[in-house]
């Protein structure tokens, strides 16, 4: 079994990052620029999106955080969604979860421009991983030997 360091991988992408975005600046490029939207103040959601922007600042990523009150109507909220969708300085965004009761996750979701949604990667991801843990447990085990 391999044993894979997490941290230590991490560390070696924002660092290749990092250098590859300083290349950028210096041959005067744009630097991607990415932001978060939340909404309240839920202590987890504030800590995550907190490491995301230091994150961002740490290789050199223009990033914009974005703090709604928890009240913000989901009309209000929608609106930024559109203004963030036409935002052509911006490359991409994440709106944290969960939100408010009152507000309807899916319909805010779905307001996001697929171009700039950040997450559609990470849930590709996921159903890849899904459906390949679906096709292994389908297959016969002594087909499993020979996979």
């Amino acid at each position: 079994m391999i044993l894979l360091d997490g941290k230590h991988t991490s560390n070696q992408i924002k660092e290749e990052i990092k250098d590859t975005v300083s290349g950028m600046k210096s041959g005067g490029e744009r630097v991607p620029h990415l932001a978060a939207v939340i909404v309240g103040n839920d202590g987890a959601s504030l800590t995550y999106v907190g490491s995301k922007v230091r994150s961002c600042n740490y290789v050199g990523f223009d990033s914009t955080l974005i703090h709604l009150e928890e009240n913000i109507s989901e009309a209000d909220l929608l609106k930024q969604i559109e203004k963030l969708n036409q935002d052509k300085t911006l490359d991409g965004y994440i709106v944290q979860l969960p939100l408010p009761k009152h507000i309807d996750e899916e319909k805010i979701l779905l307001a996001i421009d697929p171009k700039k949604m950040l997450m559609v990667f990470i849930q590709q991801i996921l159903v890849v991983w899904h459906l390949s843990l679906t096709l292994l447990f389908l297959l016969h085990p002594l087909e499993l030997c020979n996979y």
